[in-house]
């Protein structure tokens, strides 16, 4: 008998254990009986707000939804400009739960479902807003414009999923990596353009500097020469003025002083041969008779 009363206890403590259940600050309920909505007598979803709630047991379940503001922030995506330019667009959403019974109808509850709605509806809006301007408009002055047509465009389409989008933002703009790529290339390409014909300036300045100056060198080489000649000319003929000028005033002396400088250039080395007639001129000046007198 006391056994069966501990049980009965711990059965009734069970039931009213799964009878409770407790909504979490931040969240919201909606319970179902056999996959129907639970209403209230206007036909509304019932929504229980955080706090302690009572169910019937095994009946009666519970879907909690997440009632906080939510970011939706998914891989960028590629938009065509009013050129027919493709674009790629990072951007995120902050949304929340506005009516948690319609979320409920169209999402079942399940945030990777809203979410993909969600997207598909602001890829819509940013579309038609990409779509209608040019990539120098968007980056520029017209960004915050398009931003609130995509959101207006965007809160309109998200109210029948009962989801109220707070802001759409931009994070990044990025060209497609082939097309920028390209544009890299036609820069790279553009730059070197610049380069060369600034490198081609200024080997052109280079052999017009170079030219002027060997034009210089030349110039001054010709007057050193000229100079020097005349310099040279001068000095030989202040020499035969001197010689002219010793010849005349002793010729005999003269010619004595000249034939010792050739004794002793021929005589330099013992080594040296002279082939001569003993009676050469160039030996007046050692016999006896020319030295007695």
């Amino acid at each position: 008998m006391k056994n069966f009363i501990i049980a009965i206890i711990v059965v009734v403590a069970l039931i009213v254990v799964s009878a409770l259940f407790v909504v979490p600050e931040g969240q919201r309920a909606i319970v179902t009986q056999f996959g129907k909505i639970q209403r209230d007598a206007t036909g509304q979803v019932v929504v229980y707000e955080p706090g302690l709630h009572i169910k019937i047991p095994m009946i009666e379940m519970v879907r909690k939804l997440d009632s906080r503001v939510q970011t939706l922030d998914d891989q960028p995506d590629r938009f065509v400009t009013a050129e027919k330019k493709d674009l790629l667009v990072d951007s995120y959403v902050k949304w929340r739960i506005k009516d948690f019974g319609a979320y409920f109808l169209s999402t079942g509850g399940i945030s990777a479902q809203a979410e993909v709605l969600l997207k598909q509806y602001i890829n819509n809006g940013l579309r038609t807003e990409f779509g209608t301007r040019t990539i120098q408009e968007i980056v520029s002055g017209e960004r915050t414009q398009l931003m609130q047509s995509a959101l207006a465009q965007a809160a309109a389409a998200a109210n029948e999923l009962g989801i109220e989008v707070i802001d759409v933002r931009v994070k990044q703009i990025n060209l497609p990596t082939e097309i920028s790529e390209s544009i890299f290339a036609r820069m790279r390409a553009e730059r070197k353009a610049v380069a060369d014909e600034h490198r081609a300036r200024g080997r052109e300045q280079s052999e017009i500097i170079r030219a002027d100056v060997d034009a210089r060198v030349t110039v001054m080489l010709a007057d050193a020469e000229r100079n020097s000649r005349s310099v040279r000319g001068e000095g030989d003929a202040l020499a035969a003025r001197v010689y002219a000028d010793v010849y005349n005033r002793n010729a005999e002396f003269y010619s004595f002083v000249r034939s010792l400088e050739a004794y002793r250039n021929s005589f330099n080395s013992k080594d040296d041969i002279l082939v001569v007639q003993p009676d050469n001129d160039f030996f007046k000046y050692m016999k006896s008779d020319k030295v007695q007198n």
